[in-house]
């Protein structure tokens, strides 16, 4: 049995801060002490601040690797590749890969890539290639007319972990503001006036086809596999409560404050993004996670696009909200979200649960992240 003793480490515990030592054991937390070790053998840590490995339920990371410029796609499995390395050196050693199924988004890649892509993952797995561990998060667009079709065979990878309900219908939800819609599309896609005008058209027009009876079938199929849902930029208490009658768990991304604390009162987790955070505005114009924060409504944060932002977010919380101490905020990136998906050996240190661990030490602020450990390995 392999030992390892870290000491004259900052401890981020779940309700404070020690300074002392941890015992590994395996892959296995075994001893945690608020005094120093004198063994030859301790590994020193200079006062840099632990952590637990982090926990990402919600990245769209793997699609920039997949197509790092438009029309421009990257062989697979390299690009997965590229993913986890850059996972794990943000500190991130849980990952839910969130792919999209169904495309509201005009350009958007295939079906047959995005079986392509969720196999890649399971079979890199498979054979202990990547660094950190990989689910899938299936995001499914409920106003598009296939999300049904493309979704049933993505449900048999053994990966699945969380399906979010998702409807981007310009004029609702994330886009109220259709000035917003246009900014983001028209940025991203380059339509012209009339093709942006065209593509609201069919979407406001799929949205009262299919959102409705789309739904229902995803949430059905989730439940029939145990697997946790989470809804998406709800914005109203009736947006909530269909959350609630679903039996979702995570609200990504709530567009307002009332939904916020409605789906808290709920006991939903409420899931922003670090990078509204680290810019202090949503980038649709919406709610500011720090807003929430300061209101006590914010549970957990996601990376979302920037995987660095997850420690740096978590980190900022505590600095810029008076009502947020550092295991708090530690505890949006590890503890809350293991705790809204089901993970009972991670998220926490503490004895008994798995030795993922983050070392960092701040520099003007900006956590610098010194080493990765998964399982008492270390991977970055």
């Amino acid at each position: 049995m392999s030992e390892i003793i870290i000491t004259n480490a900052q401890i981020i515990l779940a309700d404070e801060v020690i300074k002392g030592s941890l015992c590994i054991k395996d892959d296995i937390i075994t001893d945690i002490s608020d005094s120093y070790s004198s063994l030859p053998a301790a590994y020193d840590f200079e006062a840099d601040t632990l952590i637990p490995g982090l926990i990402e339920l919600h990245t769209d990371n793997l699609e920039r690797h997949i197509m790092p410029r438009p029309k421009s796609y990257w062989p697979i499995e390299p690009a997965v590749l590229n993913h986890d390395r850059e996972i794990a050196a943000a500190g991130i050693t849980t990952v839910y890969d969130a792919m999209s199924v169904g495309h509201a988004d005009s350009g958007a890649r295939g079906k047959d890539m995005l079986l392509e892509m969720s196999e890649a993952i399971e079979e890199l797995s498979n054979r202990d290639i990547l660094k950190v561990d990989h689910f899938l998060h299936w995001r499914c667009e409920i106003s598009s007319p296939d999300v049904i079709e493309e979704l049933t065979p993505l449900l048999e990878n053994s990966l699945t972990g969380l399906v979010s309900i998702m409807d981007h219908t310009p004029g609702q939800r994330q886009f109220v503001s259709l000035d917003a819609f246009a900014t983001y599309y028209q940025g991203k896609y380059g339509m012209t006036d009339e093709q942006l005008k065209i593509f609201i058209n069919e979407r406001q027009r799929d949205h009262e086809l299919y959102s409705q009876a789309n739904r229902k079938i995803v949430v059905e199929k989730a439940h029939q596999r145990n697997l946790p849902l989470a809804s998406h930029d709800d914005a109203t208490k009736d947006h909530v409560n269909d959350a609630v009658n679903d039996g979702i768990v995570v609200a990504e991304f709530p567009t307002t404050i009332e939904a916020a604390r409605a789906s808290h009162e709920n006991g939903l987790g409420v899931l922003m993004g670090a990078p509204n955070v680290v810019r202090g505005m949503s980038h649709s114009g919406n709610v500011s996670a720090r807003d929430l924060a300061s209101h006590g409504l914010l549970d957990i944060l996601s990376s979302d696009y920037v995987p660095f932002s997850l420690l740096y977010g978590a980190v900022l919380l505590a600095k810029t909200c008076h009502n947020i101490s550092l295991p708090d905020a530690i505890a949006t990136v590890t503890r809350n979200p293991a705790k809204q998906v089901g993970f009972k050996d991670r998220g926490e240190i503490a004895m008994g649960k798995r030795a993922d661990l983050v070392r960092y030490h701040s520099d003007e602020g900006i956590p610098c992240i010194v080493e990765v450990w998964q399982q008492g390995q270390r991977i970055a």
